[in-house]
């Protein structure tokens, strides 16, 4: 498994420097753990004859293993928070990529009273006046991002006693929730591939606050030596390349697909 490579390098601090054969990618939970990396990047890796690292972190990690230069480009989805690593001088050369939408989860029991709701801030509102309980990533990641959004706008505070954060990856929260019959907000994809294992079900969707696009970003050449910036951008190239984009927008999860293909939109 990538990932677990990638932590093993990391925990042993031999993570190694850029090369013309290896590109270091940082990028969300969310992508890696829909499965969406593993299917795609062995045909690039074959027809390119290099490596891609992933390092699946948050994507408020993501960015500043960026801004330490520790990475040759980024995959995130946290436009405001993009936008400031570009405007700052850390990234270079932002490029959309795919999108799906976030989605309010829980049980299907329901206490909150949020099914069919089409106001999300209403249903994120609802959970906090009922005092249900709520599993927020609390990582700083693009998820958790837009949750802070959400509360903003329901123009709550989220700090009923019954909200946990638990600073985990998409994965490790939607399978905590399942345990715990709360609430969470998720991205579709990753729920696509975990829905098949988890109890909760879908009660908030649709909502035009709940989309959810993905940029890749080159990390700044000139603010760090070593950087393997000609495969990132390659790699960069061929993701939104007729093939790369093919392979996106196939990319399925028991029939469903997880990611609609943007890079011409």
């Amino acid at each position: 498994m990538r990932l677990l490579l990638i932590t093993v390098l990391m925990l042993l601090g031999t993570l190694s420097h850029a090369s013309d054969t290896i590109i270091r990618l940082a990028t969300t939970t969310s992508t890696y753990n829909s499965g969406l990396l593993d299917a795609i990047l062995p045909t690039f890796e074959k027809a390119h004859d290099v490596q891609v690292q992933v390092i699946a972190v948050g994507t408020g990690k993501a960015l500043k293993m960026g801004e330490a230069g520790d990475v040759d480009l980024v995959m995130t989805h946290a436009p405001g928070a993009e936008k400031a690593f570009v405007d700052a001088g850390f990234g270079v050369e932002p490029t959309g990529l795919m999108y799906n939408d976030f989605v309010l989860i829980g049980p299907s029991a329901d206490p909150a009273g949020i099914t069919a709701e089409s106001d999300v801030a209403k249903a994120m509102a609802s959970i906090a006046n009922t005092d249900s309980l709520f599993i927020s990533r609390g990582d700083d990641s693009g998820t958790h991002k837009k949750e802070r959004a959400l509360w903003r706008d329901a123009q709550v505070l989220p700090d009923f006693s019954h909200y946990k954060e638990v600073g985990q990856g998409m994965g490790k929260v939607l399978q905590m929730a399942d345990e715990l019959n709360a609430y969470t907000l998720t991205d579709r994809g990753t729920w696509l591939a975990y829905e098949s294992r988890l109890r909760l079900v879908v009660l908030v969707e649709g909502d035009k606050r709940l989309f959810n696009p993905y940029q890749v970003i080159l990390v700044n050449p000139v603010r760090h030596q070593g950087l393997n910036t000609a495969g990132a951008r390659a790699l960069r190239d061929w993701l939104i390349s007729a093939q790369g984009q093919q392979l996106i927008g196939d990319f399925t999860v028991n029939g469903k697909g997880l990611f609609t293909a943007s890079a011409n939109q």
